[in-house]
Formats: C-alpha cells, sequence, structure tokens
C-alpha cells in the first residue's frame, strides 16, 4: 500500500507521519526523480513494503499541497478516452459508443493538482473531472484480466479543455485539450492495493462550492482493464504512461458555463483525495 507524492521535484513516499524522500531513504537506490521510479516499479514496491517512517534517511517532513505536482510529470505518452460515462453519453444526446473514442494529451498540459489554471484567449475552458491511470509495467497485447497487473497507480484528474479550438477540427481533439495547465493530476499517486472497490470509486467536481459532476467511476462504457486491454491492443503502453480515463454528466458546455478568472475547481475521488486549482486570467 503506497502513496507516492512528488514534492517539487522529488519522490517522496507519503505516510500518516509525513513524507518520506525517496531518494535519501533508500540510500540512493532510487533516484528523486519521480518519473524515473516507473521504469523500477515492481522494484520500487519491493522496498517501499519494508520502509517505515524511523527506517532512516532523516525524520518525515511535512507536505504542502502548493508543492506538491505532478505524479507523472514527463509520461512519453498521455491517453485520453471520450464519452465514457453512460450519464455523459445521455447529457450530450449521444449513442453509447460501441468502441473507445481515443484522443491525447501532450505531456507538457500536466500539471499538479495546485498549480493555477492560465485561461488562453479564448476563454471557453471547461471541466472534466476523471480518473488518471499511470503504467507501472510495459503492456502490450494484454487480457483485460491482468490489466491492472500492469497499473503502478491511479490519481485525480481533470481534462480540461478548450472547447473553441476543441471542435475546430473535426474531432482531433488534441490541440484543445493541451494548453499548459489543462491536466492537473494529484495529489498524490495511490496504488490499487489501497482502494476497496478500484472499479467503483465515488467522484465529483466543483466550481467555488457549487457541485458540477458527481458520479461513479462504474458508470463508465469501458472500465480501466478494457481500455487498457483496447489501448495495449494497438500500442505499446509504457511505464509512466497516463491515462485519463472518461468524465461524468455535468460538464460546463451543457450549462453553457465556462470557467472564468478568479474560480476555483476542485476535483474530488473518494479514497484518492481532492486537487484544487484557481483560474486565472490570461
Amino acid at each position: 500500500m503506497t502513496r507516492l507524492a512528488n514534492v517539487l521535484g522529488r519522490a517522496a513516499l507519503v505516510t500518516d507521519e509525513g513524507g518520506i524522500d525517496v531518494e535519501t531513504a533508500s540510500e540512493g537506490r532510487f533516484a528523486a526523480d519521480p518519473q524515473a521510479l516507473y521504469e523500477r516499479w515492481e522494484e520500487f514496491m519491493h522496498w517501499t513494503a519494508h520502509v517505515t517512517p524511523d527506517a532512516g534517511g532523516g525524520a518525515p517532513f511535512e507536505i504542502a499541497e502548493a508543492d506538491l505536482l505532478s505524479p507523472a510529470p514527463f509520461p512519453a505518452q498521455v491517453f485520453a478516452i471520450g464519452l465514457n460515462y453512460r450519464d455523459h453519453a445521455a447529457e450530450t444526446g449521444a449513442e453509447l459508443p460501441e468502441r473507445m473514442a481515443v484522443f491525447t494529451k501532450f505531456p507538457t498540459c500536466l500539471t499538479g493538482g495546485f498549480e493555477e489554471v492560465v485561461l488562453p484567449e479564448t476563454g471557453s475552458v471547461d471541466w472534466e473531472v476523471e480518473l488518471v491511470v499511470v503504467i507501472g509495467k510495459r503492456a502490450h497485447k494484454i487480457a483485460d484480466w491482468e490489466a491492472w497487473s500492469h497499473v503502478a497507480g491511479v490519481c485525480v484528474g481533470n481534462d480540461l479543455s478548450e472547447r473553441i479550438l476543441q471542435r475546430a477540427a473535426g474531432n482531433q481533439f488534441s490541440m484543445g485539450k493541451s494548453f499548459p495547465g489543462f491536466g492537473p493530476m494529484g495529489p498524490y499517486l495511490v496504488t490499487p492495493d489501497e482502494l476497496t472497490e478500484p472499479d467503483d470509486l465515488p467522484l465529483s467536481c466543483t466550481v467555488n462550492g457549487e457541485v458540477m459532476q458527481s458520479s461513479r467511476t462504474s458508470e463508465m462504457v469501458f472500465g480501466v482493464s478494457r481500455i487498457i486491454e483496447e489501448l495495449a491492443s494497438v500500442v505499446q503502453l509504457l511505464p509512466g504512461d497516463v491515462i485519463f480515463t472518461g468524465t461524468p454528466a455535468g460538464v460546463g458546455w451543457v450549462k453553457n458555463r465556462f470557467l472564468q478568472p478568479g474560480d476555483v475547481l476542485e476535483s474530488t475521488i473518494e479514497g484518492i483525495g481532492t486537487i484544487r486549482s484557481k483560474v486565472v486570467g490570461p
């Protein structure tokens, strides 16, 4: 059972007593870079099973929210799944998809869960709370029943979307989804064994305290195992790759409401945590 944080670029285990710096506690066995850990995830998990707050490497330290960066800051690939909740399909008037709608977010959009989001000039920016999966073991042509064994962990994410640009090029969503800061994720990476029901997690999104989205991941059309199986049937999923798994009903464009300067966007998944972004003008 592990929670991994990226504290100002340094990997840290999160315990009840505070953060434990990975490089220091492992006496250099593992580097400070959080992204580098995914290449050695099985070995890293074995090591974490024997680490305690008094195991050396200095006393646990307090982790400030403002210091938390993305748990997977530099993935090789970032995938996202569109129209993947039954209630979201219903609110848009769309039929449930028979095949997954896959697009990409460019890795430079990823950010920590407590950083500011700068609106582009167009200003039609929408929210999409999502469960984010980070891959821990290379996957290619695997069955759905073994998919979770390839997952390093999960975190809370928001697939922020500039709707005008998203629709400007047909179904090529990537540009409208990839402005800097449009992939907040965190607060930590949580390993699947910490979750009682990893395929049935309550998730919600609020703007200035007003609930905009509230659902459960069991409402996905394609669950995590199926997503990984389908992606890996074509591409090689690499350690540290990131998957945004889709959003439930309650997005802004259906309400003709978009994020404004000064708004505070909070995204929560039970058992994982909450991320919070303040929205600022261009």
